[in-house]
Formats: C-alpha cells, structure tokens, sequence
C-alpha cells in the first residue's frame, strides 16, 4: 500500500472517560459516540459533549445514528459538535442529512457477499460491514466478522471503511487482505459492552499501523 501515511483508525463507542483518554492518547483518527437507544453503547448529547471536550482537537468526533429524523440529529449538535455523522439509512436520506447540516457524512453499508458492494459512494465515506443476522437488534455493533476475501482486489475509486469483527489479533491480516484504507472496532477493544479497554485500543491502533508498513 505505497503512498499512504497509515491506516485510519476509528474506535466507536464511547461511553467512559478512560477509554476516551486512551484513543486520544494513541493516535485514533476517529472517536465515535452512539445515539441509538437499543445499544448498550448509546450516550446522551451531553455525554458525548462532555467526553469529547477531553480531546478537543486530538481526534475527529463521529456520531453514530439509526435511520435518524433531522430533529434527532439536531438534539445532538446542539450539545455535541460533532465532525462526521455516520447514519444506516437509504442513499437518498444520506445525501439528504449532508444537504442538511452541512456536515461530512459516510454512510453504513451492510453487505453479505461481493455482489452487493457499492459501485459508487453518495456521500463522503461508506463503511463496508457485515449484513446482521436476521435475530439482531441492532444493525452494527454485533461483533459480526466480514468475509474479507470478498474484498481482495475490490478497488472503489472513492473514500470506504472497513467495520465488523475486528480485533487486536486479526487487523493487520484484515488490512493486508481487503487493503482498507481505514479501520473501525467497537466491541474488539472493550473489556465488557461499552466499556473499552485502553491497553487493547493501544494494541489495535499499534498493529494497525504495523500493517502499513508490512
């Protein structure tokens, strides 16, 4: 992967200072807050503006939202003023929440096999994950693992993420296979649900970065 400086790195799922600290201190690009009610990572506008003003500066804030109503949305930027929205809804209501707010924007996109991969990105990111099991109550955040080898040699011309089961000890090969030119983990570097563990989000943004340089 010539020419790149290193893979982005996002840890979502905030919801305690410590873990907050930790990705700052390691050089996450992304920080990324749950608002959907279903998660046992959701926080309130006023947590996730609280945890944020720890880092001003350090690293982008994400919001995480479920098929949102722009007055959700809103609720949120009053207290929290967050750089990305990143949203599961359809394309037209991604390009309609960029339109809106006039914020970047990337677009969760759920697949199960290379043939619903997107051929073009509405918005300014899509976040290449697992399609959730048919039981799930959520529609990312299940600790799914991709199938990555329906990633290798899939070169999209425009920006993408790769999201769903990864962890410390499979991120370098997830890199090296798929050639993500970004990261997502959730529950891969939490020591209970919701709770992250500050030696794992070290471990994951090391052996992230490790993988450029292999």
């Amino acid at each position: 992967m010539p020419g790149r400086l290193h893979t982005g790195v996002k840890i979502c799922g905030l919801t305690e200072e410590a873990g907050f600290d930790a990705c700052v201190e390691h050089g996450a690009d992304w920080i990324g807050f749950v608002f959907f009610d279903r998660s046992p990572r959701c926080v309130t506008p006023q947590q996730a503006a609280s945890l944020a003003s720890r880092g001003v500066g350090q690293a982008k804030t994400v919001g995480l939202f479920v098929h949102p109503r722009d007055e959700d949305i809103a609720r949120v930027l009053e207290h929290a003023a967050l750089d990305v929205l990143q949203i599961y809804a359809s394309e037209e209501r991604a390009q309609q929440v960029a339109q809106a707010f006039g914020v970047s924007v990337w677009l969760s996109f759920p697949v199960a096999g290379a043939a619903d991969l997107p051929a073009s990105c509405p918005v300014q990111k899509m976040l290449i994950e697992p399609r959730p099991p048919k039981e799930a109550t959520r529609p990312g955040g299940n600790a799914q693992k991709l199938d990555w080898s329906m990633l290798a040699g899939w070169k999209p011309l425009f920006p993408w993420m790769l999201a769903g089961g990864l962890r410390v000890d499979n991120v370098a090969e997830a890199i090296r296979i798929t050639g993500a030119p970004d990261v997502d983990v959730s529950s891969g570097v939490e020591s209970a649900p919701g709770i992250k563990d500050p030696a794992l989000i070290a471990q994951f943004v090391r052996n992230a970065r490790q993988a450029d340089r292999n």
